[in-house]
Parts: structure tokens; C-alpha cells; sequence
């Protein structure tokens, strides 16, 4: 069995932060989005994966992520050099996959279920392809499926105004390689790509066995600032554990569930957790309050923080508001010369330098 993983994409949603980088490599809990993927896969038993990246972010993915080997996996990358389809992409790692079973995951997945029932079922029950399901309030801005009461995939409709169910496809996706065949046999859609529900289609009008399951526990899409902060809430409320590595002086608490890195000093500072902070911050007369990840080499001065995502080297000094529900980019420098409004919210992409007057 082998496995590939979408990482290409420009990320207009969470721009000004994908101006600069892949938004797989966006933290949720201070690391990448991308590396949930990879780590549920390789729990599965799957270790040979293809990552398939852009022209765009490729060299960022590459470079950030690896050849496995931190992951207990061999990792080959395959360009896709242009935003042909998802079906377009399992076409281009024809090379890699052979004749080999796989496993197609979007990059920017994060799914609490993991996959081992999902394989077992679909080696168990012969089938041809497998897709993950989970139930939305908004079905019509996802892909969404048709089943029978055995499971049975019937449809599958793209961001239907009248949805024939409410369950979204999650992103995920189990396949022999008779999907290549049918993959072969489609046509680009009215928006000139390959779509693997097209592909998934093809085979059910064939009548092969595919079948369709429900995930359990949470699906979070991270296409947004307001969907990335839900994911970085839910993973440190799941997935944290309390482990101070780094240098608390005598003046500061540590309140809940914290994570301090190796190398961080924290002077003068209350810190209540779910928090997760990164190596060698340096955080002095701060509050952080709950749900705020603030990745490695960050630094911040007299801050009031909470529900909030810093990345890495970002520096923050001198803010008498209170910073909520915001997403600070890598490097950016944000200071204050004036105080005015109560609660400040911001969405910062890389390198910026922002002074409140």
C-alpha cells in the first residue's frame, strides 16, 4: 500500500499568509498542517509516500519537510506543474504508485479518525474505492455524497444547491488502481480540470464495489483565519500535553495544559493554558491566555494575547490591548504607539511591519 498527499494549491483564503508560503505548512499547534497527514498515514502502516507539490511552494515543502525520515517514511515529491484536478494529480504519480493500492489525502486535511478500520474495510470487502464522509451543517459548499443504507456510494454531486444528503467529502480517499482506468476515461470539467469525483463516478456507473464511510470525532478545514484558529482550538484541546522544557522565573504561573520549548524563557509572565510555545521564545511581562500556539523563536514583550496563532520569529512588544482571534505571520513585527481600541484582531501575513499609532 501506498499513499499520496496533495500539497499544491495556492491558498487564496488565507492570504496574506500563502503570498509567501504553502498553506500545508501553516501551523495548527505549531506544526504544519501537512505533517497530520503524513503522521496518520504512517500510523497506518504506510510508509512509501509521494507528496505531490506546485512550481509555487514546492521547494518550501521539500525543504521543511523532508525526505521521511522523521516520520519513519520514505518521501518522494512529485510536481504537478500546474492546478490540473485532483484526478490530474493521481495521473502524474501514475509512475510512483504503479500498480500499487494507495491512499489519497488532501494536504490540508485535519481528521481525528484514524485510518486503519477504513483500510481493513476496504481490503476486507474488495473494493475498488473507498471514500471518507462526515456530516456538515452546510453541505452545498462541499462535494457531497448519495449512499445506501449498506453504504453503497450511489452519487456524488460538487457543491450541489440542493444536496441529496448532508454528508461532505471529507478529502480522503482509498483506491486499487482500476481508478487510473477510470481516470483515463474523463473528461476536464466546465472549469478545465480533472475531478477525481468524476473518476469516482465512473466507477460506480461501471458498477465496481465503492463504497463510502463516515469518519468518527472531527474533520477541520483550515481554508480560512477563523477555520485555522477553530483547528489550533480543537488540536491543543485533543492533543496537548503539559511539558515545560524551557525557564520560568519565579514571577510567572503556569495555569493548565503548557507546552514551553527547549531554549524559551518566560519572565514575568502567566501563561493559561491550552498553550503550546515553541524553542527559544523569549516572552516578558505577558499574558497568554487559553487556545494560543506561539511558534519557535518568537519574541513578545508586555502582551496580552489569546486565541491566537504567532509563527515563527514574529515579534510583538509594547501592545496595551488585548490581541484575540488572530493569525501573526512568520517574521512580522508588530508594535504599538498609542492606545485606543480594547481588543485588537489581525490577520498578518510574512515579514510585515505594522506600528499602531
Amino acid at each position: 500500500m501506498k499513499a499520496i498527499i496533495l500539497s499544491g494549491g495556492k491558498g487564496t483564503r488565507l492570504r496574506p499568509l500563502t503570498y509567501t508560503g504553502a498553506k500545508q505548512l501553516v501551523p495548527v499547534a505549531n506544526k504544519p498542517i501537512l505533517w497530520y497527514g503524513i503522521e496518520s498515514i504512517v500510523a497506518a502502516g504506510i510508509t512509501e509516500i509521494g507528496i505531490i507539490i506546485s512550481p509555487e511552494t514546492g521547494e518550501e515543502v521539500k525543504a521543511k519537510t523532508g525526505n521521511g525520515d522523521r516520520f519513519g517514511a520514505k518521501i518522494e515529491y512529485i510536481l504537478q506543474d500546474k492546478p490540473a484536478g485532483l484526478a490530474h494529480a493521481v495521473k502524474i504519480a501514475r509512475p510512483f504508485l504503479g500498480d500499487s493500492p494507495f491512499v489519497m489525502y488532501l494536504g490540508d486535511n485535519l481528521v481525528q479518525s484514524n485510518l486503519d478500520l477504513f483500510l481493513e474495510h476496504f481490503h476486507a470487502n474488495s473494493l475498488d474505492a473507498l471514500t471518507l464522509l462526515c456530516p456538515v451543517p452546510n453541505p452545498s459548499a462541499f462535494g457531497v455524497a448519495k449512499v445506501d443504507e449498506n453504504g453503497r456510494l450511489l452519487q456524488l454531486v460538487e457543491k450541489p444547491k440542493n444536496p441529496p444528503s448532508n454528508l461532505a467529502l471529507v478529502g480522503i480517499y482509498i483506491f486499487t488502481n482500476t481508478i487510473h482506468k477510470a481516470i483515463d476515461s474523463i473528461q476536464p470539467s466546465a472549469r478545465g480540470e480533472l475531478e477525481i469525483t468524476d473518476a469516482i463516478q465512473t466507477l460506480i456507473d461501471w458498477q465496481n464495489p465503492v463504497e463510502a464511510r463516515q469518519i468518527r470525532g472531527w474533520w477541520l478545514d483550515t481554508g480560512k483565519k477563523d477555520d485555522l484558529l477553530e483547528a489550533n482550538r480543537v488540536i491543543l484541546d485533543s492533543c496537548l500535553d503539559c511539558n515545560v522544557e524551557g525557564e520560568v522565573d519565579d514571577r510567572s504561573r503556569i495555569i493548565g495544559r503548557v507546552h514551553v520549548g527547549k531554549g524559551t524563557k518566560i519572565i514575568n509572565s502567566t501563561i493559561r493554558g491550552p498553550v503550546t510555545i515553541g524553542e527559544n521564545c523569549h516572552l516578558e511581562n505577558c499574558f497568554i491566555g487559553p487556545y494560543s500556539s506561539i511558534a519557535s523563536e518568537a519574541k513578545l514583550l508586555e502582551i496580552d494575547l489569546e486565541h491566537s496563532v504567532i509563527l515563527q520569529g514574529a515579534k510583538l512588544e509594547t501592545i496595551h490591548h488585548r490581541i484575540v482571534d488572530s493569525v501573526i505571520g512568520q517574521r512580522a513585527h508588530l508594535r504599538e504607539a498609542d492606545c485606543r481600541p480594547k481588543a485588537l484582531r489581525f490577520m498578518i501575513g510574512d515579514d510585515c511591519q505594522i506600528e499602531l499609532n
